[in-house]
């Protein structure tokens, strides 16, 4: 992996004790060059001195210049606070030339002592950097500000981190019809309340920090973006690295790629010692020649200076041209995975999936597969999210919104805490609808099975009129891993699992609900002396074939408790004579994705497709992340036939 490499002249900035201004600190700093002029901003942070009737060390906005983007002159006081939304403080301020003007955004200290509500973004114009002309900007907990020098989809641009004293903060994007809408409360409010839909989701883990570092840089390959990335933030052991991202020029909250660690890490002395010791925060970033300049700061003491070769960079975390393939762990009997698993993980940034996202359903339409998983929040509500993949292995859309949530009382969480809400679906499509089947709980009474649907053109439209859910299993009894399919006789087939057992109930007519619930008979059940000898329920639907319907399931092996798959063959006909079962697993958890994670030991598919006679299986791993494996569908038929 690429690291930066220090400049020999850091620090390049240093407070000077003779200024009170600046006597403590002179640190992260951004520079914007325009004709021939490095211009730098940094923060400033002074003796103790009298703020508002508070003995405090205040922060300012300090000034330099440079010719080669190194050696920084006489630096000066820029501004400092002069409004009650900035009373305590100026900080940390950004720099990016915008059609004839600089725009410096820095973070406004409102009250005293520092809380999150008082802590918000504002942004200073000049053109001369003598008069000035300040905004409010955010109406909500905010720091780390910066304009994009370029129109982006033909609107003025910014990135911001939102939430930055209400941990785990979020760099969004914001797009401006016209100038004044950056300090536009009205704005804001809007921007805040569907804060999902501006997130650039950047956190791995929820212990972690993220914050803007550098305006965003253009480059041949898309907008670079410098961050601070802060593991284990709220402990004593937090660890401050610099991190970049490669963002799609004309859309940037797509993440093109990403460095998969810290470029830098403290270890100079300068780093090491100061104001607040162990900490490299970068806070500005340029281009100059073939080099990639990162402005950084130091100990919150002094600017810091480290470079690499731009090309190495981007071409390293740019994607990769490439077809994608299956990585084969097991023999030719057995599902194999994609090697690009998992194709889903939660994202933290996304309050409703931070927690998991695993079980997918799939139906292939319109020449694509449309993935409706569960998503789990970290307060244990599931709700239903949607993902697009056009090869069937890789993920080309993922909405960053639910599709489908609970609605009615019987999957509204009773309880302040605990899991709820709508569970693993199950999709099929007849008379044009595609129904949905799924697990409703409340997180009281037993789980029943719920039935929805939705008219396949609404469905493409992403028009998510969902049908009012109905329940269709007994009232008080455990009844869950159900579908429902329309054979050819007409007839409709639900498959549940009751107990330990998978049921399947035939019906004239689909009129559950009511006084009608699914009951029917058990077709198949564990095998005391074999893998599947706990409990079993089906995982996908069945899929037709002519030799009759195949049917995957989950069954639950003891010792470990592992959840495995195996196959079941079923007449035509009549659904529930069994023809076939499979005496071996033909997937089981092996991947550490699928051992570790919320329920460990676990692939739980919900979704399997039939395309050019591959066989593919979407699955939950560990009730965590989402997994695809395949295997050639007369392979499986094969092994059913010869039983």
């Amino acid at each position: 992996m690429i690291k930066l490499q220090r400049h020999q002249n850091n620090p390049i900035l240093l407070p000077n004790s003779s200024n009170e201004w600046e006597s403590i600190g002179a640190f992260n700093g951004c520079v914007a060059y325009h004709e021939g002029t490095y211009h730098m901003v940094f923060r400033a942070l002074s003796s103790e001195k009298r703020q508002n009737g508070i003995t405090m060390h205040v922060s300012s906005v300090g000034y330099a210049t440079s010719r080669d983007g190194v050696n920084f002159g006489d630096h000066r006081l820029l501004f400092e606070a002069t409004e009650d939304w900035e009373v305590y403080g100026v900080e940390d301020p950004r720099i990016t030339f915008f059609n004839g003007k600089f725009y410096i955004f820095y973070t406004a200290l409102s009250v005293y002592p520092f809380s999150a509500y008082g802590i918000k973004t504002a942004v200073a114009i000049t053109e001369d950097f003598k008069t000035f002309i300040k905004h409010p900007v955010s109406t909500f907990n905010a720091k780390a500000m910066a304009l994009f020098p370029d129109l982006v989809k033909g609107k003025m641009a910014a990135l911001i981190t939102m939430n930055t004293d209400l941990p785990p903060a979020k760099i969004a994007i914001a797009y401006f019809d016209r100038e004044d809408d950056m300090w536009s409360p009205h704005y804001w409010d809007e921007l805040y309340e569907n804060s999902g839909s501006h997130v650039i989701n950047l956190l791995r883990d929820i212990r972690d920090q993220v914050e803007l570092g550098s305006a965003p840089i253009k480059t041949k390959e898309g907008w670079l973006i410098l961050y601070s990335y802060i593991t284990d933030y709220l402990s004593n052991e937090k660890k401050f690295g610099i991190e970049a991202v490669l963002l799609d020029s004309d859309h940037p909250r797509h993440v093109l790629g990403r460095t998969q660690g810290s470029l830098l890490d403290p270890q100079a002395d300068y780093e090491l010692r100061g104001d607040v010791p162990n900490v490299i925060f970068p806070s500005g970033g340029l281009i100059k020649d073939d080099e990639l300049y990162v402005y950084y700061g130091a100990a919150d003491t002094r600017v810091a200076l480290a470079t690499c070769k731009i090309n190495d960079l981007l071409n390293e975390i740019k994607p990769k041209a490439s077809t994608p393939v299956i990585h084969t762990l097991s023999d030719s009997k057995k599902f194999v995975r994609f090697e690009g698993n998992p194709i889903l993980t939660p994202i933290i940034e996304w309050t409703w999936q931070s927690r998991a996202v695993f079980n997918p359903a799939a139906i292939y339409e319109d020449g694509k597969v449309h993935l409706i998983y569960r998503a789990q929040s970290r307060d244990g509500m599931s709700v239903c999210g949607y993902a697009v993949s056009r090869d069937g292995l890789t993920i080309d859309e993922n909405l960053d919104y639910p599709i489908y949530v609970p609605r009615e009382d019987f999957e509204k969480r009773e309880k302040t805490e605990g899991n709820a809400g709508c569970e693993d679906p199950r999709i099929t499509e007849f008379d044009d609808r595609f129904y949905m089947t799924y697990t409703a709980y409340n997180g009281e009474t037993p789980p029943r099975v719920a039935m929805t649907w939705i008219s396949v053109e609404d469905f493409l439209r992403r028009q998510w009129n969902w049908a009012k859910p109905t329940l269709i299993s007994l009232p008080q009894v455990d009844d869950k891993d159900a579908c429902i399919v329309k054979g050819k006789d007409g007839k409709y087939v639900v498959f549940h699992r009751l107990g330990n057992d998978i049921w399947i109930d035939v019906s004239e007519k689909m009129d559950y609900g009511e006084n009608k619930f699914l009951g029917g008979k058990s077709v198949a059940q564990p095998r005391k002396d074999n893998w599947d000898n706990v409990k079993i329920g089906i995982s996908a639907p069945p899929i037709e074939t002519e030799q009759g319907w195949l049917l995957l399931y989950h069954g639950v092996s003891e010792p470990g408790f592992k959840y495995k798959i195996g196959a079941i063959l079923l007449d035509s006909a009549d659904p529930t004579k069994v023809i076939a079962r499979t005496d071996e697993p033909i997937f089981e958890p092996e991947m550490p994705y699928e051992i570790e994670g919320e329920v460990p030991n676990v692939v739980f598919p919900c979704g399997a497709l039939v395309i050019n006679g591959t066989l593919y299986i979407y699955y939950g791993g560990a009730d965590k992340v989402i997994g695809v494996a395949t295997m050639e569908l007369q392979t499986l038929l094969n092994q059913l036939k010869n039983k």
